[in-house]
């Protein structure tokens, strides 16, 4: 599936051969419940829209190579969430899995969060492994973070270092069980053996792919859409 982006107005993260692009209504008319359409296709259909979409911004992630941008998978999110939402459908397509794109996507989402300044969590229900995925990004957010902790830290200390909600936190560190109920609030308890322990596991390890900060940038810029039968010039414009 190679992949010609409208124009649009986008942070982009570029790395290596990898763009992500964000596609900001007005959609061309097919744009929108096309993507809808690929994610009911590759996966549960629990959170598809397929025409009210003028309301989110889908997050497009490609592989870039001279042929053109090749879609390995995308997140809608709301413009305007009340119970903020970072995510709303969130994919990677089958022959992209076990790539890292997941997580990369994952981590995109909330250093977005990081630049609005707020905390965020994805739209529930999710799917088996979007369950898995997210769990194992918290995790390792959460043990790379104490792993260098000198001191102690609260959870909703954690939650604004991190923009992961204070109930996604909780939950994942009573997974892990280093979180303790005490006098009406929870406690992180944890050694650097424990946390050592947990960051060998397959489960808890750095991604593969990372968000490189500096690479997110906000800007207009104009593409040019290529044709199997036609090349037209790049554009570029303010």
């Amino acid at each position: 599936l190679i992949f010609y982006p409208p124009p649009l107005l986008y942070p982009s993260s570029l790395y290596y051969s990898i763009l992500t692009l964000a596609i900001i209504a007005p959609y061309p008319p097919y744009y929108g419940p096309l993507t809808s359409l690929v994610y009911t296709i590759a996966s549960l259909p629990v959170q598809t829209l397929y025409f009210d979409i003028e309301p989110f911004i889908m997050y497009v992630l490609c592989e870039v190579d001279k042929e053109g941008a090749h879609l390995v998978g995308y997140f809608s999110k709301e413009r305007n969430s009340p119970e903020n939402h970072n995510v709303a459908c969130i994919l990677t397509l089958p022959p992209y899995q076990r790539k890292g794109y997941g997580k990369f996507l994952i981590q995109f989402s909330y250093e977005l969060s990081k630049r609005d300044g707020q905390v965020g969590t994805p739209e529930k229900p999710l799917s088996d492994l979007g369950k898995l995925s997210y769990r194992s990004y918290w995790s390792w957010v959460l043990l790379d973070f104490l792993k260098d902790l000198q001191g102690t830290v609260s959870i909703k200390e954690l939650s604004n270092l991190t923009s992961i909600t204070e109930d996604d936190i909780i939950s994942t560190l009573q997974m892990l069980n280093i979180v303790k109920y005490w006098k009406g609030q929870h406690i992180i308890c944890v050694t650097p053996k424990q946390v050592e322990e947990h960051l060998k596991s397959e489960n808890y390890r750095a991604p593969s792919l990372t968000v490189q900060q500096d690479c997110l940038k906000w800007g207009v810029k104009k593409l040019g859409i290529k044709s199997t039968r036609a090349t037209k010039k790049q554009k570029s414009g303010d």
